[in-house]
């Protein structure tokens, strides 16, 4: 009987060392990568209003100058975002007299130039204006990604010529400003 309680012990001490060895070679891992992008995204949202800068009679009717109090609401873009570094850039062309062709008269203008400004998006305002030859700060960076509004504003409003000059009436004026997000290489 020793014997075969030897034999026994034997084979119970052995099961283990075989399960561990079985077990090494019944199981095998495999990993996968999972990858994805997302690209460089910029949107310029929604504006709030008609996207209309109204403003109005532009000269004062007992002076025939242009008026000195010219303003507007601020047109509003709701829901802008840029997934990563990004620019805003604002350009506008005056306000012109549009049935009149010919030079204007000695004294007369066909012109209102102004500033506009789009601000929210950067620390410093996208600035230009109609009247200058260069407009350096009508480009912004934005070093990280945004969500946010941006407020578009006019403002500095004058003749082209100079404001002693009258201006040519019985004719629409217009312009147009142009606010335009890109994402950043």
């Amino acid at each position: 009987m020793r014997i075969f309680i030897t034999a026994s012990m034997l084979a119970l001490a052995a099961l283990p060392a075989a399960a561990s060895a079985q077990s090494a070679t019944d199981s095998s891992t495999k990993e996968f990568a999972v990858t994805g992008n997302v690209p460089a995204l910029c949107t310029g949202g929604t504006l709030t209003g008609d996207g209309t800068f109204d403003l109005g009679v532009l000269t004062d009717t007992a002076t025939g100058l242009l008026r000195t109090d010219l303003s507007a609401p601020d047109q509003v873009i709701t829901g802008s975002f840029c997934s990563t570094r990004s620019t805003i850039e604002i350009a506008a062309t005056a306000m012109t007299a549009q049935n009149a062709t010919a030079t204007p008269p000695a004294g007369f203008s066909r012109t209102v130039n102004y500033v506009a400004t789009a601000s929210g998006w950067t620390t410093t305002p996208a600035s230009f204006d109609t009247a200058a030859t260069t407009n350096s700060a009508a480009m912004q960076t934005r070093d990280t990604a945004f969500t946010g509004d941006i407020a578009v504003a006019l403002s500095n409003f004058s003749t082209g010529g100079g404001d002693t000059l009258r201006m040519v009436s019985d004719t629409d004026y217009q312009g147009s400003v142009t606010v335009t997000l890109t994402a950043a290489n």
